[in-house]
């Protein structure tokens, strides 16, 4: 429920503090007062967009704050979802804007985007502006109003995110089989570098290993040549070093009997003697083992270059990031064999869930079919009250071949004001007056089925005067029992109805003019209703007509 909206330096208003209670509230005043502005900025405190013209002229800042009673709303939830301060009792929107052109919104002093205001606000308070009359020719409004009426909030919910797997899987479909389409193209040109790196039958090591064989075969005489001299060397015949120290190791052995320091030359003179002979033996049989083979050279040589190309090739530098590769392409050719496996998956699972989902939306179509008849019914009543007695209402529900988000059916609002008429569209067979009471007709239908405890009409009732107007006026009345309702009007049977009647007026100052509301007394009221019955000269009938219409006793 609104508890209060402060306003102060919008439009033509300077500061402005009003109280709202239970019940019905009216608004009246004449025309060009400013009851426009003051909608006006409740519609910005709950989200909607702003210009810079929204703030008084000479003023650098705009504040508007509404606070509301949200004791039966069940936010909690989408405070926490927001990160927001929440108070079971009150919660306060603000909206500052700036001369600059900035603009700032709080939700309990918090500063939220426009985006969460603009949500919340919507659970708070419904403006019924002449705007919104327009509406009734949208279906997605009429879909909704039948979705109301039917309580399908928990099945369309089931039904919205079984519909979003449903999507997201034709998406999954759609990329898989156009990376199948592509991977196609590209599977001749795989096959072809598979089948050079598995021919080449790559070893890790082999490349390291092949260039050192290459470089011994390449100077297989200059390595059996040098190994031939080192082991004349140390083993010639005439001068070999191994001959020389088995010489001089037998000196030193004959010394040891009269020259202590002997021993050691002996024992350094026999190591070095085991070890270069040992050596000697090596190269002999090293030297052996070298020969020139041109053959096996050219083998090496061609291996080399199948390696060498298929690095350049390929831009790696070594054998394991080819291997790598050769694995990357099998990868790939495993993975286009499994795509005609994967699709024909995938599209079986696209028909399990899109049978579930006509499943769920047979189910709304059978809800709103039942709601359907009830709405025509209590509709053809209402508007009958309203002056309209012929009317004739029908919600046409037709069946889609293709899911939507909200299921498989269009819905269409046909109306005739005759009992004998053509059923048309709502928007091309009503007029503005019978799409305001039908608007409010609806209105009232929906409002014992939703969680919305506000709801501002303005100047819903245009087009209609006399027995209508009093008519609308109760179910406005009506309404008000179960929710709060302020309604902005020019007609004295419905603010004659009021709980609450507030007055808007103009007051100048030699300064400037100035938009002021005040709520009425019973004696202002009474006079304000016999204005707005008989014009700015009041009459004692006028007067009469009013305490009447107050139910007041004129004695």
């Amino acid at each position: 429920m609104l508890q209060s909206l402060y306003i102060q330096n919008y439009v033509l208003i300077d500061n402005l503090d009003i109280t709202f209670r239970k019940g019905l509230s009216v608004i009246t005043g004449e025309t060009g007062a400013g009851k426009s502005i003051i909608l006006g900025a409740l519609g910005l405190v709950i989200g909607q967009r702003a210009d810079g013209r929204s703030i008084r002229q000479g003023a650098e800042k705009c504040v508007i704050e509404a606070q509301f009673n949200v004791s039966a709303y069940q936010l909690e939830s989408f405070f926490i979802e927001n990160d927001l301060e929440y108070d079971a009792e009150t919660c306060l929107l603000r909206r500052e804007l700036f001369a600059s052109g900035k603009s700032r919104a709080f939700v309990n002093d918090s500063p939220v985007s426009l985006n969460i205001l603009k949500e919340l606000g919507a659970r708070l308070i419904d403006i019924h502006s002449q705007h919104q009359n327009l509406l009734l020719a949208d279906n997605r409004f009429q879909l909704k109003v039948v979705d109301v009426m039917a309580q399908n909030e928990l099945l369309l919910t089931a039904y919205r995110t079984q519909y979003t797997h449903y999507r997201n899987l034709q998406k999954e479909l759609i990329a898989l089989e156009e990376k199948a389409a592509q991977s196609k193209q590209e599977e001749d040109y795989i096959r072809f570098q598979l089948e050079q790196l598995s021919d080449a039958r790559l070893k890790p090591d082999e490349q390291t290993e092949l260039e050192t064989e290459q470089e011994v075969l390449s100077h297989a005489e200059e390595i059996k040549s040098g190994l031939y001299r080192i082991t004349n060397c140390l083993n010639g015949e005439e001068q070999g070093s191994v001959l020389l120290l088995k010489e001089a190791l037998s000196i030193a052995n004959t010394l040891e009997r009269y020259y202590p320091k002997a021993r050691e030359i002996s024992e350094r003179l026999k190591s070095a003697y085991i070890e270069l002979n040992d050596l000697a033996s090596e190269t002999e049989g090293w030297k052996e083992d070298i020969e020139f083979n041109p053959e096996r050279l050219d083998w090496v040589n061609e291996r080399l270059d199948v390696i060498y190309n298929l690095q350049q090739k390929h831009r790696v530098n070594t054998v394991p990031e080819l291997i790598a590769i050769e694995s990357k392409f099998e990868e790939q050719l495993k993975e286009i064999d499994s795509f005609d496996e994967q699709v024909e998956t995938l599209k079986n699972e696209i028909a399990e869930t899109y049978q579930q989902l006509f499943d769920q939306a047979t189910r709304l179509r059978e809800k709103r079919e039942a709601a359907s008849q009830v709405i025509s019914r209590q509709l053809e009543e209402m508007i009958a009250t309203l002056g309209i007695p012929n009317a004739r209402f029908v919600v046409d529900l037709q069946s889609r071949q293709e899911p939507g988000p909200d299921g498989m059916d269009e819905i269409r609002f046909l109306f005739s004001a005759h009992r004998n008429g053509t059923l048309q569209p709502v928007a091309q067979t009503a007029s503005g007056g019978e799409i305001s009471r039908l608007m409010l007709c609806l209105k009232a239908m929906i409002a014992g089925h939703t969680a919305l405890p506000a709801i501002l009409f303005d100047e819903i009732d245009t087009g209609v005067s006399g027995d209508i107007a009093d008519k609308m006026g109760e179910i406005m009345q009506a309404l008000s029992r179960d929710m709060q309702v302020i309604t902005i009007t020019h007609l004295p049977q419905i603010a004659a109805k009021g709980n609450m009647h507030y007055y808007v007026y103009k007051e100048d100052t030699p300064e400037k003019t100035v938009t002021c509301i005040r709520e009425l007394n019973a004696e202002e009221r009474i006079t304000e209703v016999a204005r707005m019955l008989s014009g700015a000269t009041l009459t004692d009938a006028s007067l009469a007509n009013a305490k009447e219409l107050l139910q007041i006793d004129n004695g």
